[in-house]
């Protein structure tokens, strides 16, 4: 075994400039050309997503899935009962819809002549029910009725232009003062698209404010801003492009503005930290944006692609709407990535040393003297250490010091108390009935809950395909599985098999007892699917599916719940072996990736007790109780993970570096709080008000992930940066940075900030 040996004194070969350093550098100098470009490349994409990018729509069905299977099998019986359906609810406060029979048939037929519309069933002539006074496109007292309109695309990807041949048909009805709604995939094309412009304001707001008063210079507090803005609008730009391609969720441009944002602006208040202190070092502009681009810029380049590996990870998923919100949020990083080592070299080439000319207070030295002071414009940084500060954080590295134990204690009795609730979490979908009021699928889902029951929002198609089942045995068939779905548990209503026109396949429509998102109609879904509809046919031939949008829902839910704990090991292995190979630490790694869970398992907890639990809920404009979407864990974990990576990285650099200069771990953990305490509280201020921010969105999803976000980066910068690495770092000791020669062996080198270029020494020796 090894363990990794600091090496002392100025003997310690100075490495050449790398690429990092050339480019930062040769960006700073041609600040101009540079500039230009990435305005150029904004300008241009922006041109081009206008004319040719995508639109983006939700579709949780999964080839494969019962409810797919089962679609493909009335698509090709009976196309006109297949596709997607939505309603468009009437109704009328005043009157019986039966007086406006001729305006009914007038809009049916003109939604039937829409494009991509397969049927439209004219609630006021269809067979009545005999089920059930709430059962059937029209309700008791004849005052609400929907129209079911069947789509051979998702409504919702039809593009918002679709809703103007969908308002031209209802017309008439709404010109004789009937109200009408669109409820289902219909509804969420009609829904108004999301404004992220208030949020972005809130979190530059609140940005502006802590760089202020961080930095004390309005530029250097501005320059992160600016060019986090220009790479996220490029990125999305991109992701716009890509959306015409396939297609992508309705979250995913939110989502990556809001994680384009959060590193963006991170990923710059890095860069412009280390070129301050290079400047008020003795360097000069450009070769201090050279070294803080081979410096930091390394550590920035490390962090994001750490981050992009764990968004890639969501692909282990195998669900490619889960796959491709990765890939939307892992547009922005790359971008927030190019502009970090391109862009801001080149803002700060064009400020010059007048980054600090405009300040609110005299700025002072962002990093403790250390490896890097000393340098003169144009020479290499030695490896002398200057005199050391001991400020606050110092000495609360002291006491946690001579108390690790206490510390690690109560860092861990916090995060236990907050991930308490996720032992509780119940995913699902959220239903329309959580919108706000002012949306027209909620006001949809509230005149069918009251006119047909909850149930009537998430209707259940069963399919029985008797196509190899013998024409003299298929009567016998139908009346054993019409016995069958007599009597089931949850169910409101099952309606009477009926036959396609081939006779091939048998149909019936089922309605739960409670809304499409509760536990009941999940339940309901699988014991017909498992248990019911199979005994209906049993020893036969037939084949039978439960499909529709529910249904969907529901085996999107349960491939999503089986596969998480496989996307949990995959991100949190590649995220260890980064920092194993980064740090040459066995139990640094270790610590990092379990401390990282307990965070995230903290946030989850957060999020379950406020949406699943409603404490807070309602003040978050949530309507009632809601279950936690079903990916929503998996991408927060994905996104959490990698961005946690940022300040783990950031903290362990200064600590591994400490290390190997003065050989005293305990030393080195209070030197690294004391150097890194104001760009890592920066950092996250900002990125705790940017995720927080977007939680004033009207999409729930939106607000889940904003919250559940903003609360892991404040858990990860307070309770885990101030009591749990601390502690537990003092706790290893030197057993931290200890490897097995043989994995020492296999692991590759990577080169986290500093040690590229500062004169860092690397050595290793045998114990």
């Amino acid at each position: 075994m090894s363990h990794q040996q600091p090496a002392h004194g100025s003997g310690t070969p100075v490495r050449r400039a790398g690429v990092l350093y050339a480019t930062g550098s040769w960006c700073a100098r041609h600040f101009v050309v540079v500039i230009v470009l990435w305005i150029a490349g904004l300008v241009a994409l922006q041109a081009v997503q206008h004319a040719y990018g995508g639109d983006y729509s939700d579709n949780f069905a999964i080839p494969g899935t019962q409810s797919q299977d089962g679609l493909d099998v009335l698509e090709k019986h009976a196309p006109s009962a297949g596709g997607y359906s939505s309603q468009v609810v009437v109704h009328d406060a005043d009157k019986p819809l039966s007086g406006l029979s001729s305006q009914m048939s007038t809009v049916v037929g003109s939604l039937q002549k829409l494009p991509d519309v397969l049927s439209a069933q004219n609630p006021l002539t269809a067979p009545s029910s005999t089920g059930g006074p709430d059962v059937g496109p029209l309700s008791a007292d004849g005052k609400t009725a929907y129209i079911t309109v069947r789509f051979s695309e998702q409504p919702s990807s039809l593009g918002s232009g679709y809703l103007d041949g969908v308002d031209s048909a209802v017309w008439p009805l709404r010109s004789a003062g009937a109200e009408v709604e669109y409820g289902g995939s219909l509804g969420e094309l009609a829904r108004p698209k999301a404004n992220d412009r208030v949020s972005e304001a809130i979190g530059f707001g609140v940005a502006v404010l802590v760089l202020l008063i961080g930095f004390g210079s309005l530029l250097a507090a501005l320059l992160p801003l600016i060019t986090a803005l220009i790479c996220v609008v490029c990125g999305l730009g991109l992701l716009g492009l890509l959306a015409a391609a396939t297609t992508f969720a309705t979250v995913s441009p939110t989502l990556a503005t809001m994680i384009g944002l959060g590193v963006g602006i991170d990923y710059a208040l890095f860069l412009v930290t280390r070129h301050r202190q290079n400047l008020m070092d003795g360097r000069d502009p450009v070769a201090a944006a050279g070294a803080a681009t081979a410096t930091s810029g390394r550590a920035v380049l490390l962090s994001g692609c750490t981050v992009i590996i764990a968004l890639c990870g969501l692909w282990v998923s195998g669900i490619g709407f889960i796959g491709k919100l990765g890939v939307a949020a892992a547009v922005t990083v790359v971008t927030a990535v190019l502009g970090a080592l391109t862009l801001v070299p080149a803002v700060l080439g064009l400020t010059g040393r007048y980054i600090d000319r405009i300040h609110v207070r005299k700025p002072v030295a962002e990093v403790e003297p250390g490896p890097e002071r000393g340098a003169r414009p144009g020479r290499e940084p030695t490896t002398e250490r200057g005199p050391t500060t001991h400020g606050t954080w110092h000495r609360y590295a002291q006491r946690v010091e001579r108390r690790p134990w206490w510390f690690l204690a109560a860092g861990v009795v916090v995060l236990a108390v907050l991930a308490f609730p996720v032992l509780f979490i119940q995913l699902g979908h959220i239903g329309d009935g959580a919108d706000p009021r002012s949306f027209t699928d909620r006001r949809a889902y509230d005149l069918m809950s009251s006119a047909f029951g909850p149930g009537s929002n998430g209707p259940l198609t069963l399919v029985i395909d008797q196509s190899e089942v013998p024409q003299s045995d298929r009567s016998a068939l139908e009346s054993q599985a019409q016995q069958s779905l007599a009597k089931v548990p949850d169910a409101a209503f099952i309606t009477p098999l009926t036959a396609t026109q081939d006779g091939d396949v048998l149909t019936a429509t089922a309605y739960s007892v409670a809304a499409p998102q509760d536990e009941r109609t999940m339940s309901l879904v699988d014991h017909l699917s498992d248990d019911v509809l199979p005994a209906a046919v049993h020893g036969t031939a037939a084949d039978t599916y439960v499909t529709g949008t529910t249904a969907a829902q529901v085996d999107f839910l349960d491939i999503v719940s089986s596969r998480l704990p496989l996307i949990i090991a995959v991100v949190v292995g590649l995220a260890f072996l980064v920092i194993l190979a980064v740090f040459r630490g066995l139990l640094v790694a270790v610590k990092a990736a379990l401390l990282n869970v307990l965070s995230i398992a903290a946030s989850y907890g957060v999020v379950v007790a406020v949406f699943q639990w409603g404490w807070g809920g309602p003040a978050l404009g949530v309507s009632g109780d809601v279950p936690i979407e079903s990916y929503v864990p998996m991408m927060m974990f994905a996104i959490v993970f990698g961005l946690s990576m940022d300040y783990e990285i950031f903290l362990l650099t200064r600590i591994h570096e400490a290390w190997l200069a003065t050989n005293d771990p305990r030393a080195s953990v209070a030197h690294a709080l004391e150097i890194t305490a104001r760009v890592i509280t920066c950092a996250a201020l900002i990125m705790v008000s940017v995720f927080a921010a977007f939680i004033i969105s009207d999409n729930i999803v939106v607000k889940m992930l904003g919250l559940g976000l903003a609360v892991s980066v404040l858990i990860d910068a307070t309770v885990v940066r101030l009591l749990l690495v601390p502690a537990v770092m003092t706790l290893l000791g030197r057993a931290a940075w200890w490897t097995p020669r043989w994995l020492d062996r296999v692991l590759p080198h990577l080169d986290a900030e500093g040690s590229g270029t500062t004169g860092g020494a690397k050595a290793s020796g045998n114990t």
